[in-house]
């Protein structure tokens, strides 16, 4: 897992298509949890997603949050992990997929209302118009006519997602401690995350039941690849890339999640399903566009000498003084 942070060398389309791994992942959580985990245990795959892969990046790491990074590591841990993946099951339980997908797809736009609050970065109206066309396209790609709205799902979804477009923009403003790893600040906050969800899992769905083979298989993608190295990913992409940028490669999660089920499930695409396909791609697209830079243009004027704009000016003086 040699991705501490060293990337430098990477271009803007490798960093992109490496901060798109953490969404792509993602899109496959559903399917792992339905098809290798035992049922009707999301907090238990929620506490095993955070906590052993949080254990995991701080003994790889060796490092310990030191002065105002234990309480920044608590927030940050609360608002991407601890709080949102309780409320995020909590919600996909009340809705169909469907509709817990397109809530999620407005994240973008979250993201960039809280980035003109906190961070003063005044949102274009190129991302607000694929902020838009993201909801469009996923809503198109996932959501059936026969989807049922539940108030109550609909608003833990909402706040979920809020608390998550929170966690990355404060992760944009923060960053990371000089000399620290990428690997330890992502530990920290999955460790901080882990330390509260694990707890709610035994008092709400009691001790785990004995895991299978196929279990552990799914429970160590779902440390190795979906969390810990997701994890580490998607931290880098929000520093390297900012908030904004990062947050449109979010549209991934429902569009693999899709694909993954065409695949594996033998479900099929309707052509609207393909039209919301292509707009949630092409919004996803139009919000990696890098404004515009203004050229300075840098005049080199004369030089002179202070005793002739002295001389320039009292005579300006006397001209005003005569009239």
């Amino acid at each position: 897992m040699a991705v501490q942070g060293g990337s430098k060398g990477l271009g803007r389309v490798g960093m992109l298509l490496a901060t798109a791994v953490a969404p792509a992942t993602w899109g496959t959580t559903y399917l792992v949890t339905t098809q290798m985990l035992p049922a009707d245990r999301p907090l238990l795959a929620a506490g095993v997603r955070a906590l052993p892969a949080g254990l995991l990046l701080v003994a790889l790491s060796r490092r310990l949050p030191t002065g105002v990074w234990w309480w920044r590591s608590f927030v940050l841990g609360m608002l991407n992990v601890g709080l949102f993946f309780p409320l995020i099951f909590a919600g996909a339980y009340r809705l169909p997929g469907g509709v817990a997908a397109t809530i999620g797809a407005v994240s973008p736009l979250i993201v960039a209302g809280l980035s003109f609050l906190i961070l003063k970065v005044r949102p274009q109206a190129r991302v607000l118009l694929a902020g838009v066309g993201g909801v469009v396209g996923v809503a198109l790609l996932v959501l059936s006519s026969q989807a049922r709205i539940d108030p109550i799902g609909v608003g833990l979804m909402l706040l979920a997602t809020t608390l998550m477009a929170m966690g990355v923009v404060m992760s944009a403003r923060w960053g990371r401690p000089e000399g620290v790893s990428l690997l330890a600040t992502t530990g920290w906050q999955l460790t901080v995350g882990g330390l509260v969800i694990v707890p709610l899992m035994f008092a709400v769905e009691g001790m785990p039941p004995v895991p299978t083979g196929r279990n552990l298989l799914g429970f160590g993608y779902l440390v190795l690849i979906g969390t810990a190295l997701a994890y580490v990913l998607w931290f880098r992409g929000i520093e390297r890339l900012g908030a904004g940028v990062a947050s449109f490669l979010g549209l991934v999660n429902p569009v693999v999640a899709t694909l993954a089920g065409l695949v594996v499930l033998s479900q099929t695409l309707t052509l609207l399903q393909v039209l919301g396909l292509v707009i949630a791609l092409g919004a996803m697209l139009l919000g990696q566009r890098q404004p515009k830079r203004r050229t300075e243009v840098r005049v080199d004027l004369p030089v002179t000498r202070v005793a002739d704009v002295e001389t320039k000016e009292r005579n300006r003086a006397e001209v005003v003084e005569a009239s």
